[in-house]
């Protein structure tokens, strides 16, 4: 792999990690505020994703600038569907239209449609009980069949 192919990775990762945050702006503004809890998970997942403070503030500005990008990996699109459905539930207020876009982004990385109110569930519960991402996604893909 060459240089340019590396920067291409990078890139693509980043734009990736963008279109992350603003999927969870949006979950986060979907029930009409967005709360201390929430901005504080926000500025959480910027950190690990590589968002720098001052990037997040670019793409709270507009989000509607960010281009939707569909993660690459499998580990990826579970990952990501973790930080929307424990950004739906930080607030320990679960709105309709919040699980609306919790459903609709996992149908969007590739979830069957079978299973995801399940899985959402499954995610939810885990999270109250303070389970990672990882043992969550075990236990997941133990239970039920996620992907097409």
């Amino acid at each position: 792999m060459n240089f340019k192919d590396l920067l291409t990775l990078f890139k693509q990762g980043k734009a990736t990690a963008k279109s992350h945050m603003r999927n969870l702006i949006e979950i986060a503004a979907a029930d009409g505020g967005f709360g201390a809890e929430e901005q504080r998970l926000l500025e959480y997942a910027a950190h690990r994703s590589h968002i720098s403070p001052a990037e997040l503030k670019v793409i709270q500005a507009d989000a509607s600038k960010v281009r939707f990008e569909v993660p690459r990996s499998e580990e990826d699109k579970f990952f990501q569907l973790y930080d929307l459905v424990h950004m739906m539930s930080v607030d320990e207020n679960i709105h309709a239209e919040e699980l609306r876009l919790c459903e609709i982004f996992a149908f969007k990385f590739g979830f069957r449609k079978e299973v995801v109110g399940e899985m959402i569930e499954m995610i939810r519960q885990n999270i109250k009980n303070w389970v990672g991402p990882k043992e969550t996604m075990a236990a997941v893909l133990k239970a039920l069949q996620v992907y097409d």
